[in-house]
C-alpha cells in the first residue's frame, strides 16, 4: 500500500467518525442549546492540531517557513470552507438530522463536489471514461437513496 493511501483512510476513519462523535458531544452538554459548545471545542481541537502542531514542526524547521500571499490566502479559504462544512454539519444536527443519514449524505455529496471542483482547478489532460462520471452518478444515486429511504 502506498503512503498517501495511507493518510487517505485515515481522513476516511476521521471523517467518517466525525458526524456521529460531535452529535455525540453535543448531547453530553445536555439540552437542545448544545450544539455551539460542541462545536467550539472542535475548534479547540483544531487549534491545538492544526496550529500548534505545525508551529512546533515549522520551529524545527521539518519545513522552511517560506509564507508566500497566494499560499496564505488560498489556505485560509480553504480553512474557511472546512470550518463552514464542520458547521453546516453541527446545525444539520441541531435542527434535526440524525447522524445516520447526515454522514451519508454529506460524505456522498462532498466527494462529488470535490471531484468537479477538482477538474474545475485542474482540468484533466483528456476527458476521463464513463465509468468515471457513472461512479459519481452512483455516489448521488446513493445519496437519494439514503434520503428516500432514511430511518424515522
Amino acid at each position: 500500500m502506498k503512503l498517501w493511501m495511507v493518510f487517505v483512510l485515515g481522513a476516511m476513519l476521521f471523517w467518517g467518525a466525525y458526524v456521529p462523535t460531535i452529535h455525540h458531544g453535543q448531547a453530553g452538554f445536555g439540552g437542545k442549546s448544545a450544539a455551539l459548545r460542541a462545536f467550539l471545542f472542535v475548534g479547540v481541537a483544531y487549534c491545538v492540531i492544526a496550529v500548534c502542531i505545525p508551529l512546533g514542526l515549522l520551529a524545527l524547521k521539518v519545513e522552511p517557513a517560506d509564507m508566500t500571499r497566494t499560499g496564505v490566502t488560498i489556505s485560509c479559504l480553504a480553512g474557511a470552507l472546512g470550518a463552514l462544512g464542520a458547521l453546516c454539519v453541527i446545525f444539520a444536527l441541531k435542527t434535526g438530522g440524525k447522524p445516520i443519514y447526515v454522514a451519508p449524505l454529506v460524505f456522498a455529496g462532498a466527494p462529488i463536489v470535490a471531484t468537479l471542483v477538482s477538474m474545475i482547478l485542474h482540468p484533466p489532460k483528456q476527458m476521463p471514461s464513463m465509468l468515471f462520471f457513472a461512479g459519481i452518478l452512483m455516489a448521488a444515486a446513493g445519496a437519494s437513496l439514503v434520503l428516500r429511504f432514511k430511518p424515522s
